[in-house]
C-alpha cells in the first residue's frame, strides 16, 4: 500500500513567498512492518551484504556483557502484538493472557553476555538499506554507488561519553554476487530500541521548508504575527513549526528540525563545508503536535497501538536522529544530531 501525505493545510508560499528560497525536497520513507528482502529498500530487512566480505564489527571500548537479548525483544513484541489485537472472549479482559504475562515476566535485563570483554567485537545491527531507485532525495555517496546500508552499535557508550556510533557503507549492488545468508546479530543490545521492527518502505516525495530559527529575522516576525500569541493556540491551530515546514518520521533529504537545542551549522572538518542531511531515523512517525502529517491509509487506525511506532526504533528520549554528511565528499566524517 502506497502511503499519501496530505495536502499541507495552508499554502505557505503564498503566504509568505520568500520561502521559495527555503524550500527543499524530502523524501518521507513511511516504514511498515513486512517481509523485505535482500534487494529491497528496507529497514531493519536483510541487507545486501558479499558473503566474502567482513561484517562491521564494534570494537570501541565499553561495557557489553548486560543488556536485553534481541531474541526476547522481538518475542516480547510479538507477543504482546498478538495479544493486543485479540478480541477478548465475554468476561475476559484485554490484552496477554497469564500464559503470556508468565512469559513476559521472564524476559528481563540481565548479564546475558558474560564472556564478552569490553573491546570484544560485537556485530553492529543492520539499521537500514536503501536503493538510489526507490529514494529521490538519496542524492549523497559516491557517484558509482546506488545503495546505502546503515548499522549502529547497540550501545550508548562510544567517544569517552555516550555516544551513539554509526557506520555507513556505500556499494555498488551489481557487484553482489553471492549473498551472505546468515547475518551477524548482537547477541544483547543496550535497549529494545536499537532493534528495528522488519519494515518495508513506501517512499513519498515531499516538499519541505527550513526550520523557523533559521529563517530570515524579518521572516520569523511575520509568521510569527501569522500565527498569532502562542497562548491563543488551541489544538488545531495551524503553527509552521508543526505543520507546514518540516515532515516527521523517518526520511532522506530535506531539513533539519532543531527544536530540542536550537540551530547549528555543522561543519565538515576536512573541507569547512556545512554538512547537511542525508537520513533521519525517527522514533515516531508522527505524534500529538504533527498529526497533520501522518498519511491518509493511516489515519483509520491511527491511535491504534503502535500504529505511529511501526520500527519500534527510539533514538535518545524519543526524538529523532540526524545523520548529516558532506554534500561534496561522502568519504568525509559524517556527523550525528539527535533532537
Amino acid at each position: 500500500m502506497t502511503r499519501t501525505t496530505p495536502r499541507r493545510p495552508a499554502d505557505v508560499e503564498a503566504l509568505f513567498p520568500e520561502l521559495a528560497r527555503h524550500r527543499r525536497t524530502a523524501t518521507r520513507l513511511h516504514p511498515r512492518p513486512g517481509t523485505p528482502g535482500v534487494r529491497d529498500s528496507s529497514v531493519g530487512g536483510p541487507l545486501l551484504w558479499p558473503a566474502e566480505e567482513p561484517w562491521p564489527m564494534c570494537i570501541e571500548p565499553h561495557k557489553r556483557r548486560s543488556g536485553e537479548r534481541v531474541r526476547d525483544v522481538r518475542l516480547r513484541r510479538r507477543i504482546l502484538a498478538e495479544a493486543w489485537s485479540r478480541t477478548p472472549a465475554p468476561g475476559e479482559r484485554p490484552g496477554p493472557t497469564d500464559e503470556e504475562r508468565a512469559v513476559l515476566d521472564t524476559l528481563k535485563r540481565g548479564r546475558h553476555a558474560p564472556w564478552l570483554g569490553r573491546t570484544d567485537p560485537i556485530p553492529m545491527a543492520a539499521v537500514a538499506q536503501l536503493y538510489r531507485r526507490d529514494i529521490p532525495d538519496l542524492v549523497g555517496g559516491p557517484a558509482d554507488c546506488n545503495l546505502l546500508q546503515v548499522f549502529w552499535c547497540p550501545f550508548d557508550a562510544h567517544g569517552g561519553g555516550h555516544d551513539m556510533s554509526l557506520h555507513l557503507r556505500w556499494r555498488r549492488s551489481a557487484d553482489v554476487r553471492q549473498v551472505r545468508e546468515e547475518q551477524p546479530e548482537p547477541v544483547v543490545v543496550g535497549h529494545d530500541g536499537y532493534v528495528p521492527e522488519p519494515c518495508v518502505l513506501h517512499p513519498e516525495r515531499v516538499v519541505e521548508y527550513e526550520y523557523i530559527e533559521q529563517l530570515p529575522d524579518g521572516l520569523v516576525r511575520r509568521i510569527a504575527e501569522w500565527e498569532g500569541p502562542e497562548d491563543d493556540w488551541e489544538p488545531d491551530t495551524l503553527t509552521y513549526e508543526s505543520d507546514l515546514s518540516i515532515a516527521p518520521g523517518w526520511k532522506v533529504g530535506g531539513f533539519a528540525s532543531w527544536h530540542t537545542t536550537g540551530p547549528a551549522t555543522i561543519i565538515c572538518g576536512p573541507c569547512g563545508r556545512a554538512l547537511e542531511p542525508l537520513l533521519t531515523v525517527a522514533s515516531s512517525e508522527w505524534d500529538g503536535g504533527t498529526g497533520s502529517w501522518t498519511p491518509l491509509e493511516d489515519r483509520p487506525a491511527a491511535d491504534a497501538m503502535d500504529a505511529n511506532t511501526p520500527t519500534h526504533v527510539t533514538v535518545g528520549r524519543w526524538g529523532s536522529l540526524f545523520i548529516l554528511t558532506c554534500p561534496a565528499y561522502p568519504e568525509h566524517p559524517h556527523h550525528l544530531v539527535i533532537q
